[in-house]
């Protein structure tokens, strides 16, 4: 009752200082706080700042259907639904997993994990990868009836595309031999991240192929997979102690800082070659907007060489990532 008192007042006083307009995020600040320690150590455990990344492969994928002139709201919307699922149930399997195998040890270099904290239980924790691969795999099925109406060969194909990125989004961290540890994890996220969930998307609003989407499909996998190596960079010390061999353990952090400015710069240059392949305006080169973000990111990681130093790059790397969509979509549909 009384955060309720305060929050009526806040908003009261607001009004008056004619700063209304701040009062979502405030009210939105004032809720988290009321919430108990369960509830916050859940939403830790999504790690939000995630999405952007996660939400950028399937808004290639629509801008592009949309440029087709195929975009449909209802597919669109199932789409964020079962994408925001398979992305909380594989942060979920990653705090368990690097729990389970002691790569969240007392040599973490980067932010706690809730199971490591003792905030959330083992069990409570595998109880919620069930959940949570049961709501991606329930949400994708009515993605598919919804996109696809009864054509069910291709149905069963894309429900076995589904069963496989859940299961990599467990087994990237959990089981006997979770891929993320031997350096696969690169692989992955370019394959679902990229290529399967940008071409997946499009094919689901227009029932067909283009091969040229590849391109800014794998401008989004590379993208991500630089939000991955950053990550990895900066956890490249307590990884090779627990034994996990990422790219960067396994070239070293140099190699790795290379690595890391291939992934921007071919990024960037595959999605160039698409608007020259598909050039209609000089409005499509809006993308070179992004070029500063992807520096001051390539620049970071050359620069900073404390672990948590890097670590709001990950974030700034995500966010840039779902911009470059943005405006790549817009420029190419709006033309």
């Amino acid at each position: 009752m009384n955060q309720l008192i305060s929050s009526n007042v806040i908003q009261n006083y607001s009004k008056q200082l004619k700063i209304h307009w701040f009062w979502p995020t405030l009210n939105t600040a004032i809720c988290y706080k009321s919430m108990s320690g369960k509830t916050k150590a859940w939403i830790k455990a999504f790690r939000l700042r995630t999405l952007p990344l996660a939400f950028s492969c399937i808004g290639m994928g629509s801008f592009l259907a949309a440029a087709a002139g195929a975009f449909r709201w209802e597919v669109f919307g199932l789409c964020v639904l079962t994408t925001l699922f398979l992305q909380i149930l594989s942060n979920l399997a990653n705090d368990y997993g690097d729990s389970v195998s002691g790569v969240d040890g007392e040599h973490r270099s980067g932010p706690s994990r809730t199971v490591q904290d003792g905030l959330i239980t083992r069990q409570e924790m595998k109880k919620s990868l069930y959940l949570f691969s049961v709501l991606s795999f329930v949400s994708g099925i009515a993605l598919l009836v919804v996109a696809l109406g009864s054509n069910w060969q291709i149905i069963a194909a894309f429900v076995l595309i589904g069963l496989a990125a859940i299961y990599a989004a467990i087994k990237y961290t959990s089981g006997k031999n979770p891929y993320g540890y031997v350096g696969l994890g690169d692989l992955s996220v370019f394959i679902f991240f990229g290529l399967v969930g940008v071409s997946g998307a499009f094919f689901l609003y227009t029932l067909s192929f283009n091969p040229s989407i590849l391109l800014p499909a794998s401008t989004c996998g590379l993208f991500a997979v630089a939000v991955l190596n950053l990550n990895n960079i900066r956890d490249i010390k307590s990884d090779e102690i627990a034994g996990k061999r990422s790219i960067p353990v396994r070239l070293g952090r140099e190699r790795a800082i290379y690595y890391h400015w291939f992934l921007l710069i071919t990024g960037f240059l595959l999605s160039v070659v698409y608007v020259y392949l598909n050039y209609k305006s000089p409005i499509q080169f809006a993308i070179l907007l992004i070029l500063p973000l992807l520096f001051v990111n390539g620049k970071a990681v050359l620069t900073k060489k404390e672990a948590m130093a890097l670590d709001p790059y990950l974030k700034q790397m995500a966010i840039s990532t779902l911009l470059f969509v943005i405006i790549f979509g817009l420029s190419n549909t709006l033309i």
